[in-house]
């Protein structure tokens, strides 16, 4: 959903009257000094949250120990810090928190800065220690890359163990990533006499690289890990009071629900950044998780959009400009590491990123501008069986939130549809894949395109005041059969107008098992107008974003968690992970409210014939086959979280995970690519424009042999015979 900053309008008022009310009452005290910035930021956040937020919490004992899990875990995720006695000395304050922030004060903020402090100076002289002397790669070890079922190092032995194994972990990586890139090299032999680079900023060798031996490897690996490791470390030293203060605020709005967070004013811009949709270098963004950097969203039609290996999900590693050093960048910061990933358009970039199921891979990409117009909704005709079928793509839920004249979601799907009606197509495939969600209101009047008027989604507060938002246009611009692909990452303004279309019967939901499970909204309120004019120094403060209403169905069901199942299963390369709201942290429950009045569509699509046939399609057809053998075999690596110190061992089990995936990339290329033209009013709006042309067709250029795509197509093929 949209994330407006309430500035105007009566709700606002109410809501920043709250706040000042709230903050006179916290901080006019008549016996001691003015509050310190700490005490105001949490005083005034916790009123907001308990005044606000869809579902208050108490702040209690229960309060008390959620955060203290959750900032734990915040901490020292990877349990390489402290020991498990300064984990009990901690947990003195597990029941305490929520009198410490009654109270003004901080003294489990303090204890742990002060114990991470401590065990940073000692870890750095540990690592180095243990990068000075190489590995032996043939004895049989392993190690524990779940970090979650890791156990807090009961002593200094124990801990010094961790880190050997965790550092020839990274430097085994390393290697095996070495040897397969001279492994690669000799294959290929390239002449660099005659050969031009990819792109003109692309880094090219000038002389053949010189073979290297396994302990020249080994040394190599340890360099680059002890440099990773030292940049670090330095970025832990610089860590100030503020950013200790703003993770514990974040930590205390996170316990809430997932998508409740506080932002200091730093972070607020940066949020402000990326919500402007301006895109740079490789046209995808990112996201902190637990230590790493993660794809968030790839953006449609950029650079790694185009390119195809990089998936959402996959988290970045190390960063390469061209062929020089790779740098790592686990543990950094998204703002640092974006200073690397982003260029000149031309130049190329190479992500060291592990995939979910744990294998590991280079994916080289070439820097490009992305354009604006591929965020947009755009269709095409698909010529299957002398039929034609619309394939209408929508990337996300657009609107024009401040009036300015911007283009509308459901206005272009409008016309969309308006252009392939009068191609005169048998049926529609609406993709909603990656769509995240965006505009509710433009879900709303999106679903009444395919339907009459009538409730689409209900709304309620946190007081339990229902809102049922109502499509009052009658006219149904498209009413042919209807297929909504879906899949893990659909979610949120997806999952409403899905959800509409099933609880209707006007078309298929089809995809992945279910889809991502959000059905929350968020509001941003800057927290620095909340506060009475004598606490004007502690500004800025920052900004809170938090939950203040939930989504129903009209069948009166959230989509909050368990978002929205299919009618029709396709094996999904996304299906085998635990990726979704039910596996944040504390996120909100399903639960159910009043069904609103419809009236179901008259020709309802025959579900269970359609999904028998389909079924029977996809077991026979030998990409679902590969792609299913794929998931299999993923969702295996994925919880065999224990990997081997043994490079022969390891190298064996990144191959096996490589044969696989080229099996599902030979298959793809057998399967026959579906015949995808332009709109006939398309190409005449883009008259003799060879760029435009070309950029217009990048889109489907890339879809061509989707075997979903080609699936959703069949199930139409179905319901017209």
């Amino acid at each position: 959903m949209s994330f407006p900053r309430l500035k105007v309008g009566l709700y606002a008022f109410l809501v920043a009257a709250v706040f000042v009310l709230a903050s006179y009452r916290l901080f006019r005290r008549t016996d001691s000094a003015a509050p310190s910035k700490d005490q105001v930021l949490i005083g005034v956040m916790l009123q907001g949250l308990s005044s606000q937020h869809y579902q208050p919490e108490k702040v209690d004992d229960a309060f008390s120990k959620r955060v203290f899990d959750l900032y734990l875990k915040h901490l020292d995720f990877r349990k390489q810090f402290l020991l498990a006695t300064d984990v009990e000395q901690l947990r003195r304050y597990q029941t305490q928190i929520d009198d410490q922030v009654k109270g003004g004060s901080h003294e489990f903020l303090d204890l742990s800065t002060k114990l991470v402090a401590e065990r940073t100076k000692e870890m750095q002289s540990l690592y180095r220690e243990l990068l000075a002397r190489p590995f032996d790669f043939t004895t049989e070890e392993s190690f524990q890359t779940d970090f979650e079922k890791a156990t807090f190092p009961a002593d200094k032995a124990a801990q010094r163990e961790v880190w050997r194994k965790l550092l020839k972990f990274e430097t085994l990586s390393r290697v095996s990533e070495m040897m397969e890139a001279q492994e690669k090299a000799k294959v290929a032999k390239p002449s660099t006499a005659t050969a031009a680079p990819a792109a003109a900023n692309a880094a090219a060798p000038t002389a053949a690289e010189p073979v290297r031996t396994a302990a020249q490897m080994e040394a190599e690996a340890r360099k680059r890990v002890l440099k990773y490791y030292d940049e670090q470390f330095e970025d832990f030293n610089d860590i100030d009071a503020n950013e200790r203060l703003a993770t514990y605020a974040n930590t205390i709005a996170n316990t809430y629900d997932p998508h409740t967070e506080y932002f200091a004013p730093k972070a607020k811009e940066d949020f402000d950044y990326e919500m402007t949709g301006r895109f740079e270098g490789i046209g995808a963004t990112l996201r902190e998780k637990e230590g790493l950097i993660y794809v968030d969203e790839i953006i449609p039609g950029s650079a790694s959009a185009r390119q195809g290996d990089l998936k959402k999900g996959d988290a970045l590693l190390r960063v390469a400009q061209g062929a020089a050093e790779p740098v790592s960048i686990e543990g950094w910061r998204t703002a640092k590491a974006v200073t690397l990933i982003r260029g000149k358009k031309g130049s190329e970039v190479r992500l060291t990123v592990k995939k979910p199921d744990g294998s590991t891979k280079i994916i080289p990409i070439v820097r490009d501008v992305v354009v604006i117009d591929e965020k947009y909704a755009q269709s095409s005709i698909i010529t299957d069986k002398g039929q034609k079928i619309g394939y209408l793509r929508l990337p996300g839920f657009y609107a024009d939130f401040n009036d300015n004249g911007g283009r509308s979601s459901s206005d272009d799907v409008k016309k969309e549809l308006a252009k392939l009606n009068a191609e005169g197509v048998k049926g529609v495939v609406l993709d909603l894949r990656f769509n995240g969600g965006g505009s509710l209101g433009d879900a709303v009047s999106m679903a009444g395109l395919f339907m009459e008027s009538g409730p689409m989604v209900q709304v309620r507060d946190g007081q339990g005041r229902t809102t049922v938002m109502t499509d009052n246009d009658p006219r149904v611009q498209y009413s042919g059969p209807l297929v909504v692909l879906v899949n893990k990452y659909s979610a949120s303004a997806s999952e409403i107008l899905a959800a509409a279309v099933q609880d209707y019967h006007r078309g298929v939901v089809m995809g992945s098992t279910s889809t991502y499970g959000k059905g929350t909204v968020q509001r941003i309120f800057d927290l620095d107008e909340a506060l009475p004019a004598e606490l004007n120094n502690v500004k800025p403060i920052g900004s809170l974003k938090l939950t203040t209403q939930k989504f129903y169905r009209v069948n009166g069901g959230s989509t909050q968690f368990k978002g929205v199942v299919s009618d029709i299963v396709v094996p999904d390369l996304y299906s085998y992970l635990d990726q979704g709201e039910k596996e944040s942290d504390y996120p909100l429950k399903w639960d159910e409210i009043q069904p609103a009045r419809y009236r179901a569509w008259d020709a309802a699509p025959a579900i269970e014939k359609l999904r028998v046939n389909s079924k029977a399609r996809v077991a026979a057809n030998p990409s679902f086959k590969v792609m299913d053998e794929m998931v299999k075999s993923m969702r295996k690596r994925k919880d065999e979280t224990t990997v081997s110190l043994k490079l022969a061992a390891y190298r064996a089990e990144q191959q096996e995970a490589k044969l696989i995936s080229d099996r599902y990339e030979e298959a793809q290329k057998t399967t026959t690519a579906l015949a995808f033209s332009p709109l006939a009013a398309d190409v005449r709006a883009l008259g003799g424009d060879s760029v435009r042309v070309n950029r217009a067709n990048r889109i489907t250029k890339t879809l061509r042999k989707d075997i979903t795509i080609g699936e959703a197509v069949a199930v139409i093929q179905d319901e017209i015979r």
